[in-house]
């Protein structure tokens, strides 16, 4: 499976995207989800990225970059399609759309009772920095 090749999304394909985030339990009351796609395809520094898999959408990434540190968010796989290896792929094409742009390191945010995810994270290599992540909303 992890020969799925991934693309931006296109605004027809908005919907699908919000669907399959949903599917994988990561909306979030406080965000609003076609905002967050429509934010992160405005400029050149981030966009989102999709795969089908025949003919269903079955995985997605928000990617980015600040110009210093890429980050990625909503990295979903269909809950159908999940346990066949497009959960790295989803990350080598989030990796790979940040090399191409000079990136050099990518930054993660995991909510800390998922041991799932960060378990999964660092299968692929991924490790825990000593780091506190503070946030303040400003609207």
């Amino acid at each position: 499976m992890t020969d799925a090749t991934f693309r931006p999304v296109r605004d027809d394909e908005v919907e699908a995207v919000i669907a399959l985030w949903e599917a994988c339990g990561l909306i979030r009351p406080w965000n609003d989800p076609a905002r967050d796609i429509a934010f992160a395809r405005s400029g050149p520094a981030s966009d989102v990225l999709i795969a089908h898999v025949d003919g269903v959408l079955a995985a997605s990434v928000m990617v980015g970059h600040d110009g210093h540190r890429g980050s990625v968010y909503y990295v979903s796989v269909h809950p159908d399609f999940q346990g066949r290896g497009l959960g790295r792929a989803v990350m080598k094409a989030a990796e790979d759309w940040l090399k191409a742009r000079g990136v050099w390191k990518l930054n993660l945010m995991i909510r800390t009772d998922n041991a799932a995810v960060r378990d999964f994270y660092a299968a692929l290599g991924y490790e825990a920095e000593d780091r506190l992540n503070m946030a303040r909303r400003l609207e």
